[in-house]
């Protein structure tokens, strides 16, 4: 790639140097793939009458740098396997645009995981020592999402672990620290957060369609093809309001919880986004307005819950 051209997708993207290279390396786009989580679990501890805010504030923060960590071992591995290119979109650019050294990124990402073991270790003082054992599993999978022989991210299953050690997993911790339980409750309403948080994959991998294919990746948007896939991903986003409404409706979610509704029209958005693109770049608010909708319907969801602990009301 040509220096001019590359300045061109710079411009595009809107990358810019300074600061703005380390803070796009984390990809705060994702970061609410922990946030929604943890905030949720917390929100359903409190409504069983549980909450310590510290423990919260360390139990966010932990999660947030495994999330950053795991994005900085995607840059990497990436880059070596020679997949990310001057070309590349959806990523940092840290490495293959902005030149910084690809072991200093890879020296960020163990530096953040080892700040996360720390921030466990203050978890697991305030609740049970298995959390540690949990954690250190997520964490695990993040890192062999990209890394190691086997990228989970090249198999069909990536949007199936992200949504699970993400969604309903990272819940679960969040829940179980405050109160020391596990509820059925609790592990029913993480499904759809789990799914929606499985789509910001699909989201990204619907993007690197192509280009995946040619590097040999069997992700599901390249078993199915572009046509298939998005027909997929509003299919999970169906789902997962069909679910919300059913657990309403069950009285395992308040009627408050109608409000995470309102992200159907930013999920209506992706799906229409994605019609009839075909550059990785056209694609590119597609997967924006997905990321969108996890967080709407994250924070919403989450908001219901407080709600219904300042004012009580069922079915």
């Amino acid at each position: 790639m040509q220096p001019l051209e590359n300045k061109t997708l710079q411009a595009t993207l809107n990358e810019r140097p300074g600061l703005h290279v380390w803070w796009r390396l984390l990809r705060p786009h994702t970061l609410t793939a922990s946030f929604v989580p943890v905030f949720i679990g917390t929100m359903l501890a409190i409504l069983d009458g549980s909450i310590q805010y510290l423990l919260f504030a360390v139990m966010l923060l932990a999660a947030m740098l495994i999330q950053a960590a795991t994005n900085m071992y995607n840059e990497y591995y990436d880059y070596v396997r020679g997949l990310d290119n001057e070309n590349s979109v959806g990523i940092g650019g840290t490495i293959v645009r902005d030149g910084i050294p690809a072991k200093k990124v890879l020296y960020l990402a163990n530096t953040f995981f080892i700040l996360a073991m720390l921030l466990g270790v203050y978890i697991c003082l305030q609740s049970n020592w298995w959390v540690m054992v949990v954690g250190l599993i997520s964490m695990l999978f993040g890192y062999l999402y990209t890394g190691g022989p086997y990228p989970i991210a090249s198999t069909p299953f990536g949007e199936l672990v992200s949504g699970f050690f993400m969604g309903t997993m990272l819940i679960g911790i969040s829940y179980f620290v405050q109160t020391m339980t596990i509820s059925n409750d609790m592990i029913l309403i993480s499904i759809p957060v789990a799914i929606f948080i499985g789509m910001i994959l699909l989201a990204n991998n619907i993007r690197d369609l192509d280009n995946d294919k040619v590097n040999g990746r069997k992700t599901i948007a390249v078993l199915l093809g572009q046509h298939k896939a998005i027909l997929f991903l509003a299919a999970s986003f169906i789902v997962s309001y069909a679910l919300t409404i059913v657990f309403i409706g069950l009285g395992i979610l308040p009627i408050w919880s109608l409000i995470a509704l309102l992200s159907a029209k930013k999920a209506k958005q992706a799906v229409e986004q994605f019609r009839g693109k075909k550059t990785n770049v056209e694609k590119i608010p597609a997967m924006v307005a997905t990321a969108q909708t996890n967080t709407i319907y994250g924070a919403l969801l989450g908001f219901s819950l407080l709600i219904q602990i300042f004012i009580p009301f069922s079915l």
